[in-house]
């Protein structure tokens, strides 16, 4: 035999290689697969190569999971919705409260001050009804007596005092307490000249309006020879800044200021300048 001819080998031959494969599904549709390959034979082994396939989720839960999701964002809104309108509806509670208050508190207020103004009313009404009274009285016991004049000056209670300087000199005692309005013409609230011209009124004779002209008028005459109803004046004549009524007895009717109204003073109290004589 020669010595090239083919010898059967002694050795095993390699076994063909063993696969296992293995596969489950999950949730309906979930594929792993494990493959294990190996050769056979003492001396030598084929790698061992293992495939892992990672779960996938299949078209029914990837569905429901995203219907899920929405729906718990969409509860999540609604419950921040629903926060949102209650701390409304609180804050609106609360300041309707407040303005309740404040609108019940300002009643109150303007209900007290109508009630101290229709006291203060009933109050100057029933002075005025009793100046209204003794006017009348004074009228009365003065009717038939002639005018006379007061060297020194007319004392209103001494002194008869009638006709229309009467008249004039009741009409200014009855406004004392009146307050002080610059431009006021009455009847509860008066300037100087507006308190002069409507007292003058009452005896039937027109003035005008303002002080400086009402200073013009009648006849100019002394301080020391007043007699009740004569116009007293401050300033100088026909440009007087002031104007009020001689009532006799050495005193005057005058609407003065903002801060005293409508008074009865002494002349000492506030000197004039001069007077004039209307009647």
């Amino acid at each position: 035999m020669s010595h090239t001819a083919h010898i059967p080998s002694h050795r095993k031959p390699r076994r063909s290689g063993s696969k296992l494969a293995l596969r489950a599904g999950v949730a309906g549709g979930v594929l792993s697969t494990v493959a294990v390959a190996g050769a056979a034979g003492p001396a030598q082994a084929d790698p061992v190569t293992e495939t892992i396939e990672m779960p996938a989720l299949g078209g029914g839960v990837s569905a429901d999971l995203s219907s899920a999701v929405a729906a718990s964002a969409e509860a999540t809104q609604q419950i921040a919705l629903d926060m949102e309108l209650q701390a409304q509806e609180n804050a609106a509670a609360v300041k309707a409260a407040k303005e309740a208050r404040t609108a019940k508190q300002e009643a109150e207020r303007k209900a007290e001050a109508e009630r101290k103004a229709a006291e203060k009313a009933r109050a100057e009404a029933q002075e005025r009804a009793n100046r209204s009274t003794e006017r009348t009285t004074l009228a009365a016991s003065d009717s038939g007596s002639s005018d006379s004049s007061d060297e020194g000056g007319s004392s209103y209670g001494s002194s008869p005092v009638t006709g229309s300087a009467a008249a004039i000199v009741a009409f200014a005692r009855a406004q004392v307490g009146d307050a002080y309005v610059m431009g006021g013409t009455g009847p509860n609230s008066w300037d100087c000249s507006g308190l002069v011209q409507a007292a003058y009124r009452q005896a039937g004779i027109d003035l005008p309006r303002v002080s400086g002209s009402q200073s013009s008028m009648g006849t100019s005459v002394s301080l020391d020879n007043l007699q009740p109803g004569d116009i007293l004046y401050w300033g100088s004549r026909s440009n007087s800044y002031h104007v009020a009524i001689y009532v006799g007895g050495g005193n005057f009717v005058g609407a003065q200021n903002p801060g005293t109204g409508v008074v009865e003073q002494s002349l000492d109290y506030d000197p004039p300048s001069g007077a004039v004589r209307l009647l």
